[in-house]
């Protein structure tokens, strides 16, 4: 997948940071990655929200894509639209099979255009995060954010068969590996043990960049 001559670069267009939230007395632990993009507000909230440009560079979606309606991307995440800010901030809930967390996507001025700040907030499973750390989400969204910019960058939709293809590529090893780098420092910097942060930034880049054949 030719589509980034420096993913490394590109992986460092996001910046990450993790902190650790409660919900209902339970804890949380919540992912928030930034990113600029050369485009204004209107245009970058019509890529996020509009349910026909939304497979161009993420995923089909079905669903109402207004304050109650319901959504489902393909193959992935439903949920509940909860809050709608035009053109500065929308809310849903993000539901896979039982589990319910929360994104919220938030507007704003930044560098040479606008910033967008993705915040991502779960419960927390010991084991799950011990074993893969924030990154298990992250890198999915720095996948996602990536196409984003592609798909701002050139017009062109981003072929999905290239895109699920791209995280085994050589090109796509170096972005997993700097991604899942920047959420184990980010988590870090979160409180979290250094030394099992960066192994489990280990343990996601090996998630993501292994063929399920390969497993």
């Amino acid at each position: 997948m030719a589509l980034l001559s420096d993913p490394a670069a590109v992986a460092g267009l996001v910046t990450r940071e993790v902190r650790t939230g409660e919900r209902d007395g339970a804890v949380t632990r919540i992912a928030v990655a930034r990113r600029s993009y050369a485009t204004d507000p209107d245009d970058l909230w019509e890529t996020l929200t509009d349910i026909d440009r939304i497979p161009r560079w993420f995923l089909p979606i079905t669903g109402e894509l207004t304050v109650g309606g319901r959504y489902q991307l393909e193959g992935n995440a439903g949920g509940v639209v909860e809050e709608c800010e035009r053109p500065k901030r929308f809310a849903v809930t993000w539901e896979m099979g039982p589990l319910i967390s929360w994104l919220e996507v938030r507007l704003g001025p930044g560098v040479d255009g606008t910033e967008l700040e993705l915040v991502h907030e779960a419960p927390v499973d010991p084991d799950m995060w011990t074993q893969f750390g924030p990154g298990a989400v992250g890198v999915g969204w720095d996948l996602g954010l990536m196409g984003l910019g592609l798909h701002l960058e050139t017009g062109a939709a981003v072929d999905p068969a290239a895109g699920a293809e791209f995280p085994l590529t050589p090109e796509g090893l170096v972005f997993v590996r700097t991604a899942s780098a920047g959420w184990a420092a980010a988590a870090i910097a979160d409180g979290d043990d250094p030394e099992q942060a960066r192994a489990a930034a280990e343990a996601t880049t090996g998630f993501y960049t292994v063929a399920p054949e390969e497993e």
